[in-house]
């Protein structure tokens, strides 16, 4: 039984979810009474609250996805059969994003956590579809794959950046030792991300996501509290070691100079071809023979 929606209210449910999602991002940024995010939550969120916070620039990569979503906000109407199964999860991930900024307008950053880690769910799903059913086009590569490929890599960073936020607020000291977390943390967000390029056809926007944020958060540790050269080294590196390795996992992705055609043939019959390689005198007494009957002098046969 075909449990997706109507093509009508599958449309109204995206275009509602966006404008709730815009909402949501107006009343976060401090617009209709909301405080800014930087000191919603008594500032555990801003750029100087922990070892895992990116320094402030990163965050203008909101506005990229944001103009991204709208950008499929538009598209799927003109999308007749949503056949990969994007527009439920990409409703649900709109929802929780509005849902996470709110409990961060209310404080309750324990809450904050679990709907961060749903929404992350919910885009993992997305991915998992973009990725396993081939999109229909460049244009629909861009919107959708890219869009929420970027929504994805970008919010595994945040989620970070929310956790280790949550734990300062209560209390939580790394062991003793928060920097040398924060490395391994950073690595396993380095790690995903090169996994994440290997899935489909090497989709590269949400790594590239995290590398951003990667970057940010090096930048951040450079230059603002909590200052940490260790861990400003250790995302610089992981950054750029995951950059290495994608650039390299894309490049052995080209196609062989050889044609589909000719690799079919050399793989079907291989000992023709090695027949014909070592006989190339039958190849040639062959080609001498002439065509139809040998007839002799005068009629006969």
């Amino acid at each position: 039984m075909n449990t997706r929606p109507r093509p009508i209210l599958r449309r109204l449910a995206v275009t509602v979810s966006f404008a709730v999602a815009m909402l949501g991002t107006a009343v976060g940024v401090g617009a209709f009474g909301g405080t800014p995010m930087q000191e919603a939550a008594g500032g555990l969120l801003a750029a100087d609250a922990t070892h895992l916070a990116p320094a402030t620039p990163a965050f203008m990569l909101w506005s990229v996805i944001y103009v991204g979503l709208g950008a499929y906000c538009l598209w799927q109407w003109w999308d007749p059969a949503d056949a990969r199964g994007i527009a439920v999860p990409a409703i649900a991930s709109l929802l929780l994003n509005a849902a996470w900024l709110l409990t961060i307008q209310a404080g309750l950053l324990w809450l904050s956590v679990l709907v961060i880690a749903a929404l992350l769910a919910v885009l993992g799903l997305l991915f998992h579809r973009t990725t396993t059913r081939p999109a229909g086009g460049l244009l629909e590569r861009l919107v959708v794959d890219g869009t929420f490929g970027l929504y994805l890599g970008w919010v595994s960073v945040a989620t970070c950046a929310n956790i280790a936020a949550v734990l300062k607020g209560a209390g939580f000291e790394g062991f003793g030792a928060p920097a040398a977390l924060a490395l391994a943390v950073l690595a396993v967000v380095a790690v995903i991300g090169i996994a994440l390029t290997r899935a489909g056809h090497r989709p590269v926007a949400a790594p590239l996501a995290m590398v951003w944020g990667l970057v940010w958060i090096a930048v951040g540790r450079a230059s603002d509290a909590p200052h940490s050269p260790a861990v400003a080294i250790g995302a610089a590196a992981a950054a750029a070691a995951a950059v290495i390795v994608v650039a390299a996992l894309l490049a052995l992705r080209r196609p062989s100079a050889r044609t589909p055609s000719a690799l079919h043939a050399s793989t079907q019959n291989p000992s023709a071809l090695r027949s014909s390689a070592q006989n190339p005198s039958a190849q040639n007494a062959s080609a001498a023979r002439p065509v139809g009957r040998d007839r002799r002098p005068g009629g006969q046969r």
